[in-house]
C-alpha cells in the first residue's frame, strides 16, 4: 500500500501532546461548595461521594482547601436556617451565602460566584412565588413576574456581601435584565451575571436535590425548566439572556447537552459555561465503584469532551481531582 495520510504518524509519544486540539486547565474549573447554616460539622453528602457540607464557620477553609489544588473560582450554594413560602432567608443581610461570602472574601483570593435562586429556600422547594392554587392544580406553578422582584434583591445581597459574580439559575423568563437592572441600581455595573441560559428539566439533578435539600415538595419543574427534546428552543433562551446583559452563558447538565455547548460555541462570542451536574458526577463514582471503569480516567475524559464541544468554564464536581492531576 502507498499510503499518503497516515494519521498514526502524530499519535506517537512526544509528537502526540505537541498536537492535541484540547485541554482542561485549573483555571477553566469552578467548584461547587454547599454552606449549611443548619450545622457546626462538616456533614457527607451521601449521593456525592468526596462532597460535603459545611458550616458557615469552615466555608473559607473550605474555600482554601479548593485553592489549594489550582482551582481559582468557586459557586457558593446555601442551606438555611429556615424556610418560608417566598423564601426570604436567600436575600437576608444575615443569610447563609451572605455570611458565608463575607468570609470567603474576606479571607480568601478565590473568584466568588453565587447562585441566585429560591428552591433551597422555599418551603415547597420551588425557584420561586407559587401562583394561587398551584399546589393542588398541577397546571399551575412559579408566579413568574413575582418572582423577578425576589431575584433582584437576592443578587443585590451578595453583592453587597462581597460576591464577584451572580449566577440566576431559575429560568425565570426576563431574569437577567431584572437583576442588570437592580445590580446596576444599586452601584455595581461592573459585577458580571452568569445566565444558567439554558437549563434542562433533567434526571441528572436527583444528588444535587439531597446536597441542597432543594427538592419540590410537589410537582415538578417542566412548566420553567426546559424541556429536553429542545434544541432551537435553547437558542432562543440564550438570544433572550443576550439581549438582557448576561455576561457568560450556561448550559446545565453538560454532557447529555454537549450539542447545545457546541451551537452555543458557534452562535454567540460570550464565554460559555457549562455545568457537569451532580448525577453526571455520582454516576461514574457508581461504575467506578463496581469495577466497570477508572474514575480518574473517566472523569478526565469527560471533562475534555465538554471542553472540546466548546465550553470556555466548567462547574464541576470534579473541580479538585482533575486539577490536583493536571
Amino acid at each position: 500500500m502507498e499510503l499518503t495520510d497516515r494519521p498514526r504518524r502524530l499519535r506517537t509519544d512526544g509528537v502526540r501532546s505537541l498536537v492535541s486540539e484540547t485541554d482542561v486547565r485549573a483555571a477553566d474549573l469552578i467548584a461547587p461548595v454547599f454552606v449549611d447554616a443548619t450545622t457546626d460539622e462538616r456533614v457527607p453528602i451521601e449521593s456525592m461521594p468526596g462532597h460535603e457540607r459545611v458550616p458557615v464557620s469552615e466555608s473559607a477553609a473550605r474555600v482554601r482547601e479548593i485553592m489549594e489544588t489550582g482551582v481559582e473560582a468557586v459557586m457558593v450554594f446555601g442551606i438555611p436556617e429556615s424556610k418560608d413560602e417566598r423564601g426570604s432567608q436567600a436575600w437576608a443581610e444575615d443569610g447563609v451565602v451572605q455570611r458565608a461570602v463575607r468570609r470567603i472574601t474576606n479571607q480568601t483570593d478565590a473568584y466568588v460566584i453565587t447562585d441566585i435562586c429560591l428552591c433551597e429556600y422555599t418551603d415547597h422547594g420551588h425557584c420561586g412565588v407559587l401562583e394561587d392554587d398551584a399546589r393542588d392544580d398541577p397546571r399551575l406553578t412559579v408566579d413568574n413576574d413575582a418572582t423577578l422582584e425576589l431575584l433582584q434583591q437576592i443578587a443585590v445581597s451578595h453583592a453587597d456581601a462581597g460576591a464577584d459574580m451572580v449566577a440566576p439559575s431559575s429560568m425565570t423568563d426576563g431574569m437577567v435584565g431584572a437583576i442588570r437592572e437592580a445590580l446596576d441600581g444599586a452601584g455595581y455595573e461592573n459585577l458580571p451575571i452568569t445566565a444558567y441560559a439554558a437549563k434542562y428539566e433533567s434526571a441528572f439533578y436527583g444528588p444535587f436535590r439531597d446536597a441542597a435539600d432543594g427538592a419540590p415538595a410537589f410537582g415538578d419543574r417542566r412548566h420553567y425548566q426546559m424541556d429536553p427534546a429542545n434544541a432551537r428552543e435553547a437558542m432562543r433562551e440564550v438570544q433572550l439572556d443576550v439581549e438582557q446583559g448576561a455576561d457568560v452563558l450556561m448550559v446545565k447538565p453538560a454532557l447529555p447537552y454537549l450539542d447545545i455547548v457546541s451551537e452555543l460555541r458557534r452562535e454567540f462570542d460570550h464565554p460559555i459555561a457549562a455545568y457537569n451536574v451532580s448525577g453526571e458526577y455520582a454516576m461514574l463514582h457508581a461504575a467506578a465503584d463496581n469495577g466497570w471503569l477508572s474514575l480518574e480516567e473517566a472523569a478526565s475524559e469527560s471533562l475534555l469532551s465538554i471542553k472540546r464541544a466548546g465550553a470556555d468554564l466548567i462547574l464541576t464536581y470534579f473541580a479538585e481531582d482533575i486539577a490536583e492531576r493536571i
